[in-house]
């Protein structure tokens, strides 16, 4: 089983850097550096031990082996067919189906996004734990951000909260909306009496919606959405909240007659990858329900 390794070959601008100053400029965490010296993990110079008080010169290739990760008890790996758009050593894209919890719940213990990762990564012979970094709700499809290693999944965190990491939705919104362009800015938070539902409130955390109609039908709008914020519930809520819930959305007073689940896709997702500082851009499609929603409603 394979487990993550990072290296590096030094230049001469990290010449004369001790090995600790070096790792926290690439925002290696002390609790990952503590893992390394007590849990498994090396550190080498030139295929050699060191410690991190080590003095990097120019040209030193500097190789970091991770500690091995294990799954969380309880997490069970399943054969379950994964929608891969991207993969490399360090991140995975899928696109996730509706009906699929992102991990367990007491009410859908097992077929996860998390259940099949740890299946495929066994397949793969990957010494690796789930590490989702962008999740969607059971019934909302599309693209979902997977980080291989913790330390990934620390990069990619500090990024999505720096606001760094843009997703774009599309949804169907009953009625049709008066502004081709618009914006929902009202705080959320967490309805009294429930341990599921959101709702607007004045004591809740601030959140932003930006939409823009692509297209109105009689019975209902496609929206392309993006969000300043991320709040749990953070579209349907504030969609509910106008008067224009989504369809399929019977949690926060939408209609299932046209869908029998919420219609919101994440659409596309922007940002630069953790190690390379690539910038990716990754698309996914509307899923078939909402296409032959869309279908219909263009043929009335």
């Amino acid at each position: 089983m394979s487990r993550f390794v990072l290296q590096w070959v030094i230049d001469n601008q990290d010449a004369g850097k001790m090995i600790k100053e070096f790792l926290k400029e690439k925002s290696i965490s002390k609790t990952a550096l503590t893992d390394i010296k007590f849990k498994g993990g090396r550190i080498a110079v030139n295929g050699q031990d060191v410690n991190v008080r080590y003095y990097l010169r120019s040209d030193d290739q500097l190789t970091v082996y991770f500690p091995a990760e294990e799954p969380s008890l309880g997490l069970a790996g399943e054969n379950i067919p994964l929608d891969i758009l991207f993969e490399d050593d360090f991140i995975l894209i899928v696109n996730k189906p509706f009906d699929m919890n992102t991990i367990p719940s007491r009410e859908h213990p097992k077929g996860s996004l998390a259940n099949a990762l740890i299946g495929y990564f066994r397949q793969i012979e990957l010494q690796a734990t789930t590490h989702i970094v962008t999740r969607l709700d059971r019934n909302t499809s599309g693209l979902v951000l997977i980080a291989k290693h913790r330390h990934i999944h620390h990069l990619l965190s500090n990024e999505q909260k720096a606001g760094k990491i843009k997703r774009t939705y599309e949804a169907f919104a009953e009625g049709v909306l008066k502004a081709a362009t618009g914006k929902i800015e009202e705080p959320i938070g967490r309805k009294e009496d429930s341990i599921i539902e959101r709702e607007v409130r004045s004591d809740g955390q601030y959140a932003l919606t930006h939409y823009q109609v692509i297209q109105s039908f009689p019975q209902f709008t496609w929206l392309r959405l993006g969000l300043e914020t991320g709040r749990t519930h953070q579209i349907r809520v504030h969609l509910s909240y106008i008067g224009h819930p989504l369809v399929g959305d019977d949690l926060y007073g939408g209609s299932t007659n046209l869908l029998q689940r919420q219609a919101l896709h994440c659409r596309k997702i922007v940002f630069n990858h953790p190690i390379s500082g690539r910038p990716y851009e990754f698309t996914a499609d509307l899923p078939s329900d909402m296409q032959s929603l869309l279908i219909t409603a263009g043929n009335r």
